[in-house]
């Protein structure tokens, strides 16, 4: 672990009101290239529920279905009794901020039309004739029970999510980048294809890819990482309903958070990610019309992917599923001077390359000229960074009734 400000714990395990806002893969669950092998150990489950309404989490992923968190929660404490009956599910949102989920598994996705979740049930069966030709072209020699293996790896059938998911078929070519390169982008045009077909069936601004990592967005759409000699670069791509970004989520959990705390929520009891403003800064400032400085916790965000690429005579290209809500609770803590702190897990020791703090600092990560500052890095991954929360929401349980 890196220690960068030395009071950070002291700071906010003594605040009076926190709220750990945190992402799941490669923070709590190490990366791993088939999402049906994640595990999460059942002691962090507990600290989360002695943290009670300090924390939520905030992820890509989903919540339920077979791949979905509840799984793994369910998994971990052998059975769904006791997740249910304690109230041990993960509350948050999932799906970059679509499905809100309480500590009981109740699910709700406020802003969602039927229309909507109808298509996004069809684009796995949308997906499966491209993803069968692009790969009998890219791979001639495989059989169709090869494909068929692959395809049940790759093609995620999750509710509001569907993503398209290269690890499989990137264990084939192993160091080729460029045909890397080429799985990046022939996916790429095929979730495009049914961007189009969404618009051709009236849906023409319900949906985006999400490409994670990305390097940031030009004219609205993510700008895919191609992959190099040294980093992989992306490794899926989701189809989310417009609006469904991390840093919207903030403000949902926000909302509720003080809602919980005080009885009012702030923005309205119906705001949803549709609500939300467009840029960081009508956020921040949408924020300070609608919050009273005394009801702003000390925000505690926690993400693993954020990425910084130098690009020739052009200064950089920065993106990462977790940038914008990282940096969202920093400019809160700022304008709000509330401490906030930004937490980086580094998740390269999992089984899904990412640039690593240990061999090139913050490189591909983080720049002199980022915005995003960290005020504690956790260089060997998840089990360090959960050792370290368990501990912690320990202390916290011990101390809340003392503030």
């Amino acid at each position: 672990m890196e220690n960068i400000n030395l009071d950070f714990e002291e700071i906010i395990i003594n605040s009076k009101n926190i709220l750990f806002i945190q992402d799941i893969d490669g923070v709590c669950i190490p990366l791993v290239k088939d999402p049906m092998t994640r595990k999460l150990e059942s002691k962090f489950i507990f600290a989360v529920k002695n943290l009670e309404k300090e924390f939520y989490v905030l992820t890509c992923g989903e919540h339920e279905g077979p791949r979905g968190v509840n799984r793994i929660v369910e998994r971990s404490l052998i059975g769904i009794d006791q997740p249910k009956e304690k109230g041990l599910y993960l509350r948050g949102l999932a799906a970059c901020g679509v499905e809100y989920q309480d500590n009981n598994g109740n699910i709700s996705f406020e802003g969602v039309s039927k229309e909507e979740v109808d298509f996004l049930a069809k684009v796995p069966d949308l997906m499966r004739p491209s993803f069968e030709q692009i790969v009998k072209k890219i791979f001639p020699n495989l059989v169709q029970e090869e494909i068929n293996s692959h395809a049940s790896k790759s093609i995620c059938k999750t509710r509001f999510s569907p993503t398209i998911n290269f690890n499989s078929l990137f264990d084939l070519v192993k160091d080729d980048s460029e045909k890397r390169k080429i799985i990046q982008k022939s996916f790429e045009d095929m979730m495009n294809e049914i961007i189009y077909k969404a618009k051709t069936q009236g849906l023409e601004n319900s949906f985006f890819l999400h490409i994670s990592p990305n390097l940031g967005s030009k004219n609205g759409n993510e700008i895919i990482k191609l992959s190099s000699k040294n980093d992989i670069g992306s490794t899926d791509i989701q189809l989310l309903i417009k609006g469904a970004v991390k840093d919207s989520g903030v403000l949902f959990l926000l909302n509720k958070f003080i809602y919980d705390s005080t009885g009012i929520a702030p923005f309205g009891r119906n705001f949803n990610f549709k609500d939300s403003p467009k840029s960081l800064i009508e956020k921040v400032n949408f924020c300070k019309k609608h919050i009273k400085p005394e009801d702003m916790p000390t925000i505690i965000g926690i993400g693993d992917t954020v990425t910084s690429q130098k690009i020739p005579n052009n200064g950089y290209s920065r993106g990462g599923s977790d940038r914008s809500f990282l940096e969202f609770i920093q400019l809160l803590g700022q304008e709000f001077e509330s401490n906030n702190k930004i937490i980086f897990v580094d998740s390269s020791s999992g089984e899904v390359y990412r640039p690593s703090t240990k061999i090139s600092g913050l490189k591909g990560i983080s720049d002199d000229d980022d915005n995003l500052k960290f005020d504690m890095i956790f260089q060997n991954g998840p089990k360090e960074y959960l050792d370290w929360f368990i501990k912690f929401a320990k202390n916290r349980s011990k101390l809340k009734t003392n503030i």
